[in-house]
């Protein structure tokens, strides 16, 4: 942290909960927490995406905002309450919705005898806020109708890897020489370092007179829109062309990101909105409450390249799990260690329910590729393959080293095995020739004793809007192999199954 006097206590042994810990800021505050002696607990609406995280120390639990029954059991024990929810990305009625979660969690923090809950909320532009800013003020006014002290933070551009505003500028400036803009990129905002965000975050807690009370933050420079894609290209050793448009309207603009940024298109689409009006942080009060020596811009885009740099070290030196890291948007191991492919991943999913214990279903998984082909329209893996070595890659020629069974760190054609559970999952990062990092995972759950789901994730990080055309080029024939190859996988298992008992007789 980059702060110039470090606080007299401390959060140690206090007992925290982190709501919507799997977002961009819940996912580097749960770390920090634990580093300071917290006792931790991360909820969010899926569990799976918490356990993924590999958080050793830290308790998670399924928690909806929208289902009070749920609060209770996330909010009991707990002293400190970090409130990261809202619905940038949820629909028509998100208003509605963020009302009623923070009425829901102002109601269960009361109960819980919760002492103190945080909230991160959006800076306000002078002139006429977007829809999503006015929800946001909003929920922090609902937060405050309950008994618990609220401590609100209200933030502008957040820069570090994952945050919707460096990801655009990110996808922007790496991939495109150059760009027609809304005259809105002249609008001017205070962006602020995430490691600055979450030295406030754990600050504010401590301190008795900010019990009740809600601070701009932001960073010290006052940067246009049209600034920091510059001063970011100039780190990252591009200079692109960007030209406003006054008749290009920030909404007209917002529907061609979906072409360029993998950031999802509801929030990129809020962003862009957002950006009609300067949105300056008054930020007095914080700086004399919590004085830090804030980050420059340049400072914090440099920031977040170096944190995925040393994550990219971190993983290849000292592997969270014997069989390989799940995936998480933005990890670097599933983004081929490289910074300018999409933070955000493009998925496709297929599903299949076989009549066979898991374990024969698993075998089918395991024993994939190599001479054993894809199982379904075989002859597509062999096409790959061919361009693949066309364009100077290996093809299908390392086939697989062993034909039954593979272990972690495994090459089978074109594919490395990063993550292997035996009898339960297995992923596959291509090393093909492809403009961004793909992966194919397989996992294995069992629905009984004689049934069980085989699911099928196709994930793909792109690199800029060459990565997002070869995906959407590809989606009408994914949409037929993947959804095959997870059925070709559960009937190939019920063979097995069915052939087992003939078997065992003879």
């Amino acid at each position: 942290m980059n702060a110039s006097a470090e606080p007299t206590a401390t959060l140690a042994g206090t007992s925290v909960l982190v709501l919507g810990a799997s977002g961009y800021v819940g996912t580097h505050l749960v770390p920090l927490l634990l580093a300071q002696g917290a006792r931790v607990r991360a909820a969010a609406r899926r569990l799976g995406a918490l356990q993924a995280r590999g958080w050793d120390g830290v308790e998670t639990i399924a928690a909806d905002a929208l289902a009070p029954a749920s609060l209770d059991a996330a909010l009991q024990g707990v002293q400190l309450a970090y409130y990261l929810v809202h619905s940038m990305a949820g629909g028509a009625d998100f208003a509605r919705r963020d009302r009623q979660a923070a009425q829901n969690f102002a109601a269960a923090a009361a109960r819980a005898g919760v002492r103190r809950i945080v909230y991160l909320g959006g800076l306000q532009p002078r002139g006429q806020a977007s829809a999503h800013l006015a929800s946001r003020v909003e929920t922090g006014d609902v937060l405050r109708q309950g008994p618990v002290p609220v401590t609100e933070l209200r933030a502008g551009v957040i820069i570090g890897p994952g945050s919707a505003a460096f990801e655009v500028i990110r996808d922007l400036v790496l991939h495109l020489p150059g760009m027609f803009t809304p005259r809105c990129v002249s609008s001017r905002s205070q962006p602020i370092a995430l490691d600055d965000v979450l030295a406030y975050l754990t600050r504010l807690p401590l301190l008795p007179q900010a019990a009740g009370a809600s601070y701009d933050i932001g960073g010290p420079e006052v940067l246009t829109y049209k600034d920091m894609m510059l001063q970011f290209g100039a780190l990252v050793g591009r200079r692109p062309l960007i030209v406003p448009l006054p008749l290009l309207k920030p909404r007209l603009f917002s529907h061609g990101l979906p072409l360029v940024t993998t950031v999802p298109t509801p929030v990129a689409r809020a962003l862009i909105e957002g950006l009609e009006h300067d949105v300056l942080a008054d930020d007095a009060a914080i700086h004399e409450l919590v004085p830090l020596k804030l980050l420059s811009y340049r400072q914090a885009a440099q920031a977040a390249l170096d944190r995925e740099r040393r994550a990219a070290q971190a993983a290849q030196a000292n592997p969270s799990s014997p069989h390989g890291p799940r995936w998480t948007e933005g990890d670097m191991v599933y983004r081929r260690q490289r910074a300018d492919f999409a933070f955000y991943a493009r998925q496709m999913r297929a599903q299949a329910t076989a009549v066979a214990p898991a374990a024969v279903l698993w075998q089918q998984v395991q024993q994939i590729g190599g001479d054993n082909g894809y199982y379904f329209l075989d002859v597509l893996w062999q096409v790959r393959g061919r361009l693949d070595q066309l364009l100077g890659g290996q093809g299908l020629r390392k086939g697989r080293p062993a034909a039954h069974a593979l272990r972690l760190g495994d090459a089978v054609d074109f594919w490395r095995v990063v993550a292997l559970e035996p009898g339960r999952r297995l992923s596959l990062l291509a090393e093909m020739k492809l403009p961004g990092a793909a992966t194919l995972d397989f996992e294995v759950l069992p629905q009984g004793e004689r049934r069980s789901q085989v699911c099928v994730t196709a994930t793909f990080h792109p690199a800029g809007a060459p990565g997002l055309a070869y995906w959407h080029a590809l989606t009408p024939v994914h949409a037929v192999l993947f959804p095959g190859l997870a059925q070709a996988l559960a009937r190939r298992a019920a063979q097995a199954a069915a052939a087992r008992p003939a078997t065992s007789a003879a």
